[in-house]
């Protein structure tokens, strides 16, 4: 995964016990069942959007992208915020999407 934030990375660097603790706890949700890693991180964009978590939405952006979602796919996922919390809300985390597809197409750049 790319770009991860510096206060994370050195979190993890001065903790590696609880690091190994959380990257284990990531694993073992994630084969916990069948999705996808794509549905993954859409489902995680829907809770970081509802739960107003710029950071993580951005996060679970990336890895959508990484995972194989289009752009439109992205948005979609955020638009159904909507009638969860509200306009607003969405529209907040609509803009995150759409910062890390602007970031996403500026990487593409030759």
């Amino acid at each position: 995964m790319a770009r991860l934030p510096k206060r994370f990375t050195a979190f993890m660097e001065k903790h590696p016990d609880i690091a190994q603790a959380y990257e284990s706890l990531g694993t073992a949700v994630a084969e916990a069942g069948p999705l996808d890693a794509k549905t993954r991180a859409l489902i995680k964009l829907g809770i970081c959007i509802g739960a107003n978590m710029e950071g993580g939405a951005h996060s679970q952006a990336r890895k959508a992208l990484e995972a194989g979602a289009t752009a439109e796919e992205l948005r979609h996922a955020a638009l159904q915020a909507t009638t969860t919390v509200g306009f607003p809300n969405m529209m907040r985390g609509l803009s995150w999407v759409e910062n890390v597809l602007e970031q996403n197409e500026a990487d593409q750049l030759p």
